[in-house]
């Protein structure tokens, strides 16, 4: 597998861009695997959950689209499938979040995290999440439960046609999703600046390497049922990749 060097090298070559002293930064990332943040973090988002787009934001319908297609003890094994679904390295870069991209997202960005933060970010030094050893799950056509639910979801949309249209073929799913293997905080600020950090600490190792009134160095590493942080959308039309 390529290493951390190498998939940052190819990600500078395939955008054009320096990547001197730095790591690559999420937009950055995001622009070269052509994925996007989630506007919330649950540890029951699931792959195939339908999203809305309104030209700026991301936000869920609430519905997975495996609901429309099975039904009693067939949903629940889809459902448990997808739970389970298998996380494989991503191949991309540990990347960070800075301060400026953190205002651009608002604190739902550290929220994705597990991260509480009380505060104005904007009268900060500096403040930046760092993430490391992203891994995701995706559907795919040649692996259950994407065979079952690709299959049904042909006959779905010849037959229900009109919930197929109001409901899904112009909305979005979430063909793969992202999760990080830790993440680092980086907290610099004047000690009159009032701006707290807290964690949920289920499922996470929080291990505070610098800690004061005005630096502060977090590492969170999460075990468990974890929450993903971004996704790979495909436009319900253009699902179907039998």
């Amino acid at each position: 597998m390529e290493n951390n060097k190498e998939l940052t090298e190819l990600l500078a070559l395939d955008l054009g861009i320096n990547l001197v002293d730095r790591r690559p930064y999420a937009k950055e990332v995001f622009k070269w695997q052509d994925m996007d943040l989630l506007p919330h973090s649950s540890t029951d988002t699931l792959l195939c959950e339908i999203f809305e787009w309104n030209g700026r934001n991301w936000r869920t319908t609430g519905n997975n689209l495996i609901g429309y297609l099975f039904s009693d003890e067939s949903l629940a094994a889809v459902k448990n499938q997808l739970i389970n679904a298998p996380k494989h390295p991503a191949l991309i870069p540990d990347f960070e979040f800075t301060k400026d991209s953190m205002i651009e997202y608002g604190l739902s960005l550290p929220s994705l995290f597990n991260i509480g933060v009380n505060g104005d970010i904007k009268n900060v030094k500096s403040f930046s999440v760092r993430v490391n050893g992203v891994t995701k799950s995706r559907i795919t056509n040649i692996d259950s439960p994407g065979i079952e639910i690709l299959k049904n979801y042909s006959i779905f949309t010849d037959d229900q046609t009109k919930v197929y249209r109001r409901n899904i073929k112009f909305n979005y799913l979430s063909t793969s999703l992202f999760y990080a293997e830790s993440v680092e905080i980086f907290l610099e600020k004047e000690s009159s600046v009032g701006l707290d950090v807290s964690f949920q600490t289920q499922d996470v190792e929080v291990e505070a390497k610098l800690d004061t009134d005005t630096k502060k160095h977090f590492v969170l590493k999460y075990s468990g049922n974890q929450a993903p942080f971004a996704a790979k959308f495909t436009k319900g039309k253009d699902f179907n990749i039998m």
